[in-house]
């Protein structure tokens, strides 16, 4: 099961903030996108809902004309994935000390490299976790922090999944 599980992993990688859609988005394409990207994590699936309230909270900026652009995008994908594992007002501090630190580019980007990085430690396909970036600095074990425990989280969904469908087809082959 666990070579799977590996195997989809695999191939999961996030686009770079220089790639994200910066043309504008309506909500529900920036949900659909979102949703699109993370799909293979078998993770929360983002609503307009979730979106509008990100910004009643200030996780995000509101947005441009009612469209989303790149640096919504980064958030938007940073915060549904993380608040799985912390709590919305902590992740607001989280981006609070980046923003003092880091651009919204090479945050999001530092974002992306590290989750791809620590999944693919979580999921058996390499035997260390990478030093990611030049610098090392609290921001950053923080956020570490955070996607090792999004990785564990997105390892135990992926894990239960896999028994739940197992099940379904035994008791299918059973009847």
């Amino acid at each position: 099961m666990k070579r799977i599980m590996a195997e989809s992993m695999k191939q999961f990688s996030l686009p770079r903030y220089e790639r994200l859609p910066d043309m504008g988005l309506y909500l529900e394409q920036t949900v659909k996108y979102v949703n699109q990207l993370l799909a293979p994590l078998e993770c929360v699936e983002l609503t307009g809902s979730m979106v509008r309230n990100y910004v009643k909270m200030g996780l995000i900026e509101n947005p441009v004309k009612k469209q989303y652009y790149a640096q919504h995008i980064a958030y938007i994908t940073a915060v549904t994935l993380l608040k799985q594992v912390v709590p919305l007002e902590q992740i607001l501090a989280l981006f609070t000390c980046q923003k003092q630190v880091y651009t919204t580019q090479v945050a999001y980007d530092y974002f992306c490299m590290e989750l791809e990085n620590v999944l693919g430690y979580r999921f058996g396909l390499k035997d260390t976790i990478d030093d990611i970036g030049e610098t090392s600095s609290i921001e950053k074990e923080m956020l570490r922090s955070a996607i090792t425990a999004v990785s564990h989280t997105i390892f135990l969904n992926a894990c239960l999944s896999r028994l739940a469908q197992a099940q379904t087809n035994d008791g299918k082959t059973e009847g």
